[in-house]
């Protein structure tokens, strides 16, 4: 470009030139009484010079500094008519030039569709504040519109969407320890970290700020559900804990009878087994989460397999008045899985049923086949689950009724576990309920990929 800058100021210098040679020479040939004559040649030849110069300084701004305007400013994509609108000769400077400037576009491209494609929020705003990018995912984030083009309306103007959190952009600029800063909000129910950092040109001197913007919801939920399933276990240990200590230390200091001696020794068997069963269960679940558990998959008949786990429970039922019944329809393939694991998810679903249905009542038992998929549901006539605890059934520690549960020994990690067990399986558990209408538990299974039914 140089090159060509230099090439106009010559022309410019050669016309100038060309002028006041032709004014010295009409000097010189007119008499100096002809003032007139003079002052006319020299308007003309000024006229000339001014025509020769706004037809100079139009062509140039035409031909080559349009073209090379549309190519700097930010966000635009240099093509094929614009690289041919700069009217350069064919050099091999200006070949190089024509390349470098595809070869930039092409990145630019390139850069475009990452930043639009990333699960991460961005947007770059120049000293004043103005937007001069932003994706779509940053938009989604913040529920931005397209009137939202400065770093105020964005940030400054939402003061009560971000809690009140004051974000300056003089203060992300200008100060030091600012200069590269992040800051949490929550949005909608929604939590992201904003992280902003300075653009410094080639001088080192701040040209803008780029903000990106994290999605955290996901791991700040996971947080907060690890410290609830730490208070969760604590608890659970602690109420059992304390009931042992404290029958131990009266039968330790004080006399008591045979009777209260064999009472208390009782509940500290009871609460000890309680505290045993609450640590298998978490050692059980923290193999499936950490999928170490050694998972045996064998080919088994499920209807064999529900019929054993039914008649586990004949004598409660018995006891209790409690009609239970298993039906297999024909035809159903094996299934391939963890049978150890899914017994014990068997055996866990038809505890429940039993115990949660009152004397008197139904629980009945079907394993089929439909869709590729081996299925046991286990329906009872019990007293049910709310619907608003529906969705929760399966999270850890989560109990309908906690005095019942702690009462029949539940340590609220058995459907949680059936969840691993099964999905770790291939498998899909559910569950629907009605209070006092009964509770219907499905799970299925895939059968034996070699085994092909008609269906």
């Amino acid at each position: 470009m140089k090159n060509y800058q230099y090439r106009i100021v010559l022309v410019f210098f050669i016309i100038g030139l060309i002028i006041i040679l032709g004014m010295g020479i009409a000097f010189s040939v007119i008499p100096g009484e002809k003032s007139n004559a003079i002052i006319w040649i020299t308007s003309i030849a000024l006229i000339i010079y001014a025509i020769g110069g706004v037809a100079i300084t139009i062509f140039t701004q035409k031909k080559i500094i349009d073209p090379m305007s549309r190519m700097l400013k930010s966000g635009t994509i240099i093509t094929e008519d614009d690289i041919n609108d700069i009217n350069l000769d064919d050099s091999a400077k200006t070949i190089d030039f024509r390349e470098e400037i595809r070869r930039l576009n092409e990145q630019k491209i390139q850069t475009d569709t990452i930043l639009e494609h990333m699960t991460d929020g961005v947007i770059s705003f120049d000293l004043d504040g103005n937007v001069k990018y932003i994706n779509h995912t940053a938009m989604q984030m913040l529920d931005l519109k397209e009137t939202d083009t400065t770093f105020n309306r964005i940030f400054s103007e939402r003061k009560k969407a971000f809690q009140g959190k004051d974000i300056n952009l003089e203060k992300i600029i200008y100060l030091d320890k600012l200069a590269s800063s992040e800051i949490r909000i929550e949005h909608r129910q929604s939590f992201f970290n904003l992280y902003f950092v300075v653009i410094k040109d080639e001088s080192n001197r701040a040209s803008g700020v780029l903000v990106v913007i994290q999605d955290i919801t996901e791991h700040v939920n996971l947080d907060n559900m690890r410290k609830d399933f730490v208070a969760d276990v604590s608890h659970e240990l602690r109420t059992p804990l304390t009931s042992i200590m404290g029958f131990s230390e009266t039968l330790v200091e004080d006399d008591v009878d045979e009777d209260t001696s064999k009472h208390f020794l009782t509940e500290i068997n009871d609460n000890a087994n309680r505290m045993k069963n609450l640590v298998d269960d978490l050692l059980t679940l923290s193999k499936y989460d950490h999928k170490s558990n050694s998972n045996n998959a064998t080919d088994f008949d499920l209807g064999e397999l529900a019929k054993k786990c039914k008649e586990n429970f004949d004598v409660e039922c018995h006891k209790k008045n409690i009609t239970c019944e298993c039906l297999v329809t024909m035809d159903v393939p094996l299934v391939h899985g963890d049978k150890a694991g899914i017994e014990r998810v068997i055996l866990n679903i038809i505890s429940n049923s039993v115990k949660y249905t009152p004397e008197g009542g139904r629980v009945d038992i079907y394993v089929g086949y439909v869709h590729h998929d081996a299925y046991i549901k286990v329906k009872d006539t019990g007293i049910g689950i709310p619907k608003e605890s529906l969705s929760k059934v399966f999270e850890r520690f989560y109990r309908v009724d906690k005095a019942r549960s702690r009462q029949i020994g539940g340590t609220g990690l058995g459907l949680p576990i059936a969840k691993e067990i099964i999905e770790q399986n291939n498998g899909s558990i559910t569950l629907t309920s009605e209070i006092n209408q009964g509770t219907e538990v499905t799970i299925r299974i895939p059968v034996k990929k070699e085994v092909k039914v008609n269906e």
